[in-house]
């Protein structure tokens, strides 16, 4: 039931701390002390939370009622009420509202909701412990790029490459949030390349393997808001494990649904070997919803400006980026990895596996093999393919999907 002005005038502190609900979230807390205190509970990304909404008689029942439904509208739209306030409460502590710390808490409150949570909580970490000491009050117009690379210098320092290069991207989209709400004339992190050494890095492709997360990823996927073009060779990329680069190349005419396959000309395949590509019907499915829209061009996945060509090279990397998928968790290609790796541990033939993924036998193939090698194990594959789709999708859906190992005799 409602609050009354009266009731939250009235009521008196007792030797416990008492709690007068108003609805919606609001509640009136009121201590031992005789202080009287304005709270909302809510639940954001799964946890619970309560926000501060101030203190009675400073704010009256009806500003504390406007408060929860400013609150509650922020929660619709997918913001943590919480977010907001804390960044509001930067701006009134000695710092100005155009400080790099107030824009780049603004900017944070924008798209952390749009992260995954370990993700949000590594940039706002990484900005509290190494930007805001020494640049976070000073106005961001006037942070030039000496500035901004002195303060990267000192990750850098520490050995922390590879965290002073992503610190300083992470500065980049602050600067480019700044320009576009006509706060800074320029983002000075152009003028940094080349300034920090370069990561080295490995030839290993990062890549999932752990159920648990995997059906993390196949629910992010699912959840993609991006464009249907990209989000479709999403959702295909665990499922068929191609090369990144033969995925986004599909072309229909390689296509045909009815029987379930896709056939990659030689030419365009590493090992130059044509490949069969059996689509479980999960992949089919995908094809023919996309079908309407691309399937009068060349290409399933055309690109954004130009329909005449494949969708970019980065598209599938930054989806992952968008979503939290750091590049030392998972990339395009670490699909492939996690299809292997997994199926490995379920028992499914080698050669089967590398036949799939079209890898080259240690030995030279000779030419007679390779006009063969397309259709090898074919019946196996197709099974084992569907396997995979109906076992990603049962990780998708959240089940404790413990595999059967897979009978590599019956075929």
């Amino acid at each position: 039931m409602a609050l009354t002005e009266i009731e939250v005038k009235k009521t008196k502190a007792t030797d416990k701390p008492q709690r007068l609900t108003d609805g919606r979230g609001m509640f009136l807390l009121i201590h031992n002390n005789g202080g009287k205190y304005w709270r909302m509970d809510y639940r954001f990304n799964g946890t619970r939370k309560t926000l501060s909404l101030g203190t009675y008689p400073d704010v009256s029942l009806v500003k504390a009622r406007e408060d929860r439904e400013d609150a509650r509208k922020l929660l619709k739209n997918g913001i943590d009420p919480g977010a907001v306030k804390q960044a509001q409460k930067a701006s009134k502590i000695n710092l100005a509202g155009d400080s790099f710390e107030v824009i780049a808490r603004e900017w944070f409150v924008l798209h952390a909701p749009n992260w995954k949570e370990n993700h949000s909580s590594k940039i706002i970490a990484r900005l509290e412990k190494d930007i805001f000491p020494w640049i976070g009050a000073r106005p961001i117009a006037e942070i030039a790029a000496p500035a901004l690379l002195a303060t990267i210098r000192r990750i850098e320092a520490r050995g922390a490459l590879e965290t002073a290069h992503r610190a300083l991207a992470c500065c980049g989209q602050v600067f480019r949030y700044a320009v576009a709400t006509g706060r800074a004339e320029r983002d000075p992190t152009g003028d940094l390349r080349g300034s920090l050494p370069s990561v080295k890095r490995n030839k290993h492709f990062a890549a999932i393997t752990d159920p648990k997360k995997v059906g993390e990823l196949m629910r992010d996927i699912e959840g993609y808001q991006g464009s249907y073009v990209v989000k479709s060779a999403f959702k295909l990329s665990p499922l068929l494990f191609v090369r990144p680069g033969e995925l986004r190349k599909m072309e229909w005419t390689e296509l045909d649904l009815d029987k379930a396959e896709w056939i990659i000309p030689a030419n365009k395949m590493k090992m130059g070997i044509t490949h069969i590509v059996p689509l479980a019907k999960q992949a089919v499915e995908v094809l023919r919803e996309i079908q309407p829209l691309t399937g009068r061009g060349k290409y399933v996945f055309p690109g954004e400006r130009d329909y005449d060509r494949p969708m970019s090279d980065n598209a599938i990397r930054s989806a992952l980026r968008r979503m939290g998928w750091a590049n030392d968790e998972m990339t395009p290609h670490g699909f492939r990895a996690m299809a292997s790796t997994i199926l490995d541990n379920m028992g499914y033939k080698q050669e089967w596996l590398e036949r799939q993924l079209a890898h080259e036998e240690p030995n030279k193939i000779k030419a007679a093999y390779k006009r063969e090698a397309w259709r090898m194990y074919l019946p196996e594959r197709i099974a084992m393919m569907q396997a995979w789709a109906d076992y990603l999708g049962g990780l998708a859906a959240g089940a404790d999907v413990i595999p059967l190992r897979a009978n590599t005799t019956a075929w």
